[in-house]
């Protein structure tokens, strides 16, 4: 496991009853360095949208016990959050309730559009199917195609603006 996997599931451990004390989901954890700094990042959603005042009251509890337990060598920012509307599937529970849902698929590498020569990143359909290993979505032209859930860099629902 590496520091980072370490960190983000025993913050995970840490948090977890909070959030479940509030009524909140636990949408993900995230240890990351940006720009120079490290981060530290919770992000939590409620029915009906999480409020400035809940993320707050997460990251007062969180921090006295990242003190008392205080296992992160690095000076770091701990920020929580909502995931925001472009929050991406990670979990089973995101897929779960994303199915049926128009969903945006991006790659690591480029591949072949079903039926065509064209070779893309960026694929956009209905999530139809999934499970530990793949991810299947339908085309607006109902082709299928499947992904490996190693080949995706993000699946996140998508929106029309």
């Amino acid at each position: 496991m590496s520091k980072r996997e370490e960190i983000e599931s025993r913050t995970e451990h840490l948090v977890l009853p909070i959030t479940e004390e509030k009524k909140f989901e636990l949408v993900d954890v995230e240890y990351i360095k940006e720009a120079g700094n490290y981060y530290l990042r919770i992000y939590v959603d409620k029915e009906g949208g999480i409020t400035i005042d809940d993320c707050e009251a997460v990251s007062r509890a969180l921090s006295d016990l990242l003190d008392r337990e205080d296992y992160i060598e690095d000076s770091y920012i701990l920020e929580v959050s909502s995931p925001g509307l472009m929050r991406p599937l990670k979990k089973e529970k995101d897929f779960e309730r994303s199915l049926g849902k128009a969903v945006e698929v991006k790659t690591y590498q480029v591949r072949e559009v079903p039926g065509t020569k064209l070779k893309q990143k960026d694929f956009a359909g209905v999530l139809k199917n999934y499970d530990n290993d793949t991810v299947t979505i339908e085309t607006e032209e109902n082709k299928e195609i499947t992904f490996t859930k190693q080949e995706i860099a993000l699946i996140r629902l998508a929106f029309d603006f």
